[in-house]
């Protein structure tokens, strides 16, 4: 059971990273972001629910869309150093050289595969460095829909199914493998189904809600400090936004309609989860107006940093760009 400063926590970090990406979308459009933009909007309850409660020393693997900001900005890593790296700025954390990697293994973030879905091999090393170490330490990965029919899913599966590695496999399903719809692709209703050949759990959520999310999630954590193995878990939710900023929005050979993606914006994580706080009297509207105003305060403040802060240095660039 959650109690009211868990719910208070969620729902903070659901509005934080909700600004976070109205900051990204702002930077795309003016030119500051080096690189494109993959909205998460809609999509906050995964990640936020998934990973606002670990512990500082579990490792956390994230979907690309986001770039991972559902997952890192809840586990504590710095909006500064996020908006510097997409600003390429070196904010002294990290050198601005990338806009996917956006890694901190203070915070038990390695950052982002060369390939989507090459974080199931990364995790299931993970695992089985956390498992060596027998400190309770758990491995949370979750990826889009389109990585799981990989075969670096099924590899890392089967070899954290026979080990008991300590992971919990999450499927953010926003239904589309960029513009092809995911029940064009998978023969199965629920993805969720895959955990079945592995013999691990294999749940189905609602990912429009964080607390529903949060506990499905918390039931896996559990099961795999206790040394039980990983589960599956599929959280079911929709991408509003198109699949980057500056594509056109498709559907197949045509366009996604209005009619499509009205219902998902009526289920719209955040709001949903504020009217629930607010009947259950958890919230007033003095503390949601507080909460939304100091979010856009960190966000903005955390810009001003990116835009001041230094180019990397000139030899990283060279270093990367000639390999020398």
């Amino acid at each position: 059971m959650l109690t009211k400063e868990q719910k208070m926590k969620l729902y903070t970090n659901l509005v934080r990273v909700r600004k976070l990406d109205e900051i990204m979308v702002k930077g795309v459009l003016s030119g500051k972001v080096c690189g494109h933009w993959s909205s998460q909007k809609g999509q906050e309850a995964v990640g936020v629910g998934a990973t606002t409660f670990l512990r500082k020393d579990d490792y956390i693997f994230f979907c690309h869309r986001g770039h991972g900001i559902t997952t890192v900005i809840p586990k504590g890593i710095s909006p500064r150093a996020f908006i510097a790296e997409h600003f390429s700025k070196n904010s002294g954390a990290c050198q601005g050289m990338g806009c996917l990697h956006v890694a901190d293994m203070e915070y038990g973030a390695p950052g982002l595969s060369g390939s989507l879905g090459g974080d199931f091999v990364l995790a299931a090393g993970m695992g089985i460095a956390a498992k060596m170490r027998a400190k309770g330490q758990v491995v949370v990965c979750i990826q889009g829909d389109g990585t799981y029919g990989r075969g670096t899913f099924h590899e890392a599966a089967l070899m954290a199914a026979n080990w008991k590695l300590p992971i919990v496999w999450g499927v953010e399903n926003n239904q589309y493998m960029v513009f092809t719809p995911t029940s064009d692709i998978f023969p199965k209703e629920n993805m969720a189904d895959l955990a079945f050949g592995y013999g691990m759990p294999g749940v189905v959520v609602d990912g429009q809600d964080v607390v529903a999310v949060f506990e499905a999630f918390q039931t896996a954590i559990e099961r795999a400090r206790a040394g039980e193995g990983p589960s599956l878990i599929e959280c079911k939710t929709y991408r509003i936004e198109p699949h980057t900023y500056g594509m056109v929005d498709k559907r197949c050979a045509g366009l996604r309609s209005p009619e499509e993606i009205e219902p998902w914006v009526k289920k719209d994580p955040v709001n949903l989860f504020q009217e629930r706080l607010l009947k259950e009297g958890v919230l007033t509207q003095a503390d949601v107006d507080r909460i939304d105003r100091e979010a856009i305060e960190e966000m903005e403040e955390a810009e001003r940093f990116a835009t001041e802060s230094p180019a990397p240095d000139p030899q990283i660039l060279k270093q990367v760009l000639y390999w020398k």
